[in-house]
Parts: structure tokens; sequence; C-alpha cells
């Protein structure tokens, strides 16, 4: 195995396991998943956020991003709003359920994450964060990955 592919693995590995651990507490004391409580964080910091936002931040499909879209709307914690200058599209806003359900949540979250990573020295996360940002903007700059 590369060098490259056995960093690959253990990106991956940790990555899952970080997740599911958060949206485990996430849902445990705030009932909701990661998943929601990542599209809430994206449709508050997105100024006139639109579904192809989340999409194209996340990078799935436009049907999966619409579909979890309307649970949102379904929980109470956001609000499709006609587009002012396209009719098709819909803008994206927090309800103040949504804005209380997300004030509440980073809290866990980022508690969660800090105990997780607790062993890890706080320098050495602070080396691997510049290599994950340029990995991470050079993909997204090429829409490697991007579903549909």
């Amino acid at each position: 195995m590369s060098h490259v592919t056995s960093i690959f693995t253990d990106l991956v590995r940790v990555e899952t396991r970080l997740y599911n651990a958060v949206n485990t507490r996430l849902q445990a004391e705030r009932g909701l998943s990661l998943g929601q409580f990542e599209f809430l964080e994206i449709i508050d910091r997105v100024p006139g956020c639109r579904v192809l936002d989340i999409v194209g931040e996340v990078a799935i499909t436009v049907g999966a991003v619409s579909k979890a879209v309307d649970r949102l709307v379904a929980a109470g914690w956001c609000l499709r709003v006609a587009h002012p200058q396209d009719r098709r599209s819909s803008v994206l806003r927090l309800t103040s359920e949504g804005e209380t359900q997300l004030s509440a949540s980073r809290p866990v979250v980022e508690d969660e994450l800090a105990s997780l990573t607790s062993t890890v020295p706080p320098d050495d996360l602070a080396r691997i964060a510049p290599a994950l940002a340029t990995l991470r903007a050079t993909l997204e700059a090429g829409s490697v990955g991007r579903q549909g």
C-alpha cells in the first residue's frame, strides 16, 4: 500500500468515526442529526442560501438535499421563501426554532469534537489543518467528487 493510500484510509476511518460519534451525541441531546446540523449551519452562514448552495458545499445530489431540506421545513427549523429574482428557485431561511436549535447544538458539536480529539496534541492538529484546507479547496475548485 502506498503512503498516500494509507493516509487516505486513516482519513476516511477517522472521519467516519468522528462523524458517527458526534451524530450519536447530537441526536441524543438535541434530537437532530449531524447532517441536519450541517445544513442548518450552511443556511445560517450563506446569505440567500438555496438548495444548490448546499449541494455545492456537501457534494451530494440535488434530490438528496431537497428531501433533507423538506425534513428541516417539516421539523419547523427552516422555511422555503420565493426567490425575489427567480420564481423557479427558493431561498432558505432558518425559523426562530431553527436558530434556537442551531445555537443550542453548536456547543454539543464543539464539545464532542474537542473530547474526541483530545489525545492529539493541539500543535499537531494545527499542523494538519492547513494541509486539509488546501486539499479541500483544491478538490472543491475542481468540482472533484461532486454528485449529479
